[in-house]
């Protein structure tokens, strides 16, 4: 009987397909990735970043904000071919346009649409969505953030990722300073995607930073900005 159970075990794993460990050191580490790209990897801590996002092959996934494509590559590379990425932008930069045009990025489809209603109706079912750095621009923008942020909600799959990274403002400062100093507070963030429905699972503490006093502009700083990054989960 015992062998019968481990024969029905193999079984079972055979039709599910191998679970594998994604070996994001190699995906960083790959040769046809642009100098630039690697020399943002030591600011992005992309090392600790990528398997902080933890996409997998085959993922469905969302870059929203993609700008220059970092990020929407590193997606790329991390779901491979059998996975597929949307990259979100309100109108795309002229860099996501030409990396668009790379080999690593034939699986990412561009939705040139605002930041409010980010996927056509048919894109359900995504597993990951990704939001890094362009959070706190939406709260001077003409943007309806709760709508935004029920449309990721709705998106999703149940159980699905939804992982946002933004430069720290005081707590005190709340949504603010988003165009002043180009930050917002990490509870008023937080709040604002648990109002949609999500549920916080983690966070990473790799690129804080106590040493900033979070009163100057992200992009004039003298320190290290003080960064959080957020990981919520759309309930099952």
């Amino acid at each position: 009987m015992a062998g019968r159970s481990v024969l029905a075990a193999l079984l079972c794993l055979a039709l599910s397909g191998p679970v594998l460990a994604q070996d994001y050191s190699a995906i960083l580490a790959s040769p046809e990735r642009s100098d630039a790209d690697r020399q943002n990897d030591p600011k992005r801590k992309a090392d600790q970043f990528l398997p902080f996002i933890g996409a997998k092959s085959g993922m469905v996934a969302l870059d929203m904000a993609a700008g220059g494509g970092y990020t929407t590559e590193l997606l790329a590379r991390s779901v491979g071919a059998t996975g597929k990425v949307y990259a979100q932008a309100p109108r795309a930069s002229d860099r996501l346009k030409q990396r668009l045009e790379t080999p690593a990025m034939k699986n990412v489809t561009l939705l040139e649409r605002p930041f409010d209603d980010p996927v056509p109706a048919e894109v359900k079912g995504v597993d990951l969505v990704t939001f890094f750095f362009n959070y706190h621009d939406t709260t001077f923008m003409e943007v309806d953030r709760a709508r935004m942020n029920k449309a990721v909600f709705n998106a999703l799959k149940p159980g699905g990722i939804y992982v946002l990274a933004d430069h720290a403002a005081r707590p005190e400062d709340g949504i603010a300073v988003g165009k002043t100093l180009h930050r917002i507070a990490e509870a008023s963030l937080r709040a604002e995607i648990e109002a949609a429905g999500f549920k916080q699972i983690a966070s990473g503490d790799f690129l804080r930073n106590p040493d900033d006093p979070r009163t100057e502009s992200s992009g004039r700083n003298t320190v290290r900005n003080d960064e959080f990054v957020l990981k919520f989960q759309k309930p099952m």
